[in-house]
């Protein structure tokens, strides 16, 4: 958001802040959420580079295109530890998962 707007909502008595301040995530809470949303990312950028689809991706994983819809968007009921193995799975090496992780820091 640009200054200009934030000043104006600002003046017009609206409190001005991120998803984080919302959710009253703690700092911890929301550096997991941005971990997550990094490698739901990475899965959707190999899969895109590949030009593979997303049931493509779900018979490689032994899974179903709704789950890799999920997955890619980073839902609820998707644990960080299937998107790394998914990630690894998919070709992606140690090395490459952890420059995410790194960079989601």
């Amino acid at each position: 958001m640009d200054k200009t707007k934030r000043t104006r909502l600002e003046a017009a008595g609206w409190r001005v802040g991120d998803a984080s301040d919302f959710l009253e995530l703690t700092a911890e809470e929301a550096a997991f959420v941005e971990l997550k949303i990094a490698l739901a990312d990475y899965l959707r950028d190999i899969r895109v580079q590949h030009g593979w689809t997303q049931t493509y991706v779900a018979r490689a994983l032994g899974s179903s295109q709704s789950r890799v819809a999920k997955m890619e968007a980073a839902d609820a009921s998707v644990s960080v530890d299937l998107l790394v193995k998914s990630l690894l799975t998919l070709g992606a090496s140690r090395k490459q998962v952890g420059q995410v992780i790194a960079r989601a820091a």
